[in-house]
């Protein structure tokens, strides 16, 4: 992880993102990964749509490394489950610092996470729904 006075460049160089995201160290967020249990453990692989697959919680930084991997959940396992778990082993979030995640996640300190059923950046959709048009049109 990286150190809590840490404040990685395309964050402080970009004024969108200065200083609201200052505390922000990366991403977090589940992927489900294809997996071949035993017979006897299949039942709790299988995810709701019928696949065999682990559940996996990674998290990255700025520049897209990874800065933290957990894996070996089985496919049924919500990421909010994952997660907890991760925090009472190895995650150590800074003090005062934050990943953001995808509204799956619960609302921590140090989690950053959308509000469900919010559209956010309309100002930038607007836009590109303005240009989508232009270029239909001409």
């Amino acid at each position: 992880m990286p150190a809590a006075t840490d404040i990685h460049e395309v964050i402080r160089n970009n004024p969108r993102f200065w200083p609201y995201f200052k505390d922000a160290i990366g991403a977090l967020d589940g992927s489900h990964i294809h997996a071949a249990p035993p017979s006897s453990q299949r039942a709790v692989f299988r995810n709701h749509k019928g696949f065999l697959l682990q559940n996996c919680l990674f998290a990255c930084d700025f520049n897209l490394l990874f800065t933290y991997t957990l894996t070996r959940w089985e496919g049924s396992a919500t990421d909010v489950h994952i997660y907890q778990d991760a925090c009472s082993k190895d995650l150590h979030i800074p003090e005062g610092k934050f990943f953001l995640a995808n509204f799956r996640f619960p609302h921590h300190r140090e989690l950053l996470v959308p509000y469900c059923n919010v559209q956010y950046h309309l100002a930038e959709w607007c836009h590109a729904q303005l240009r989508y048009v232009y270029l239909l049109l001409h």
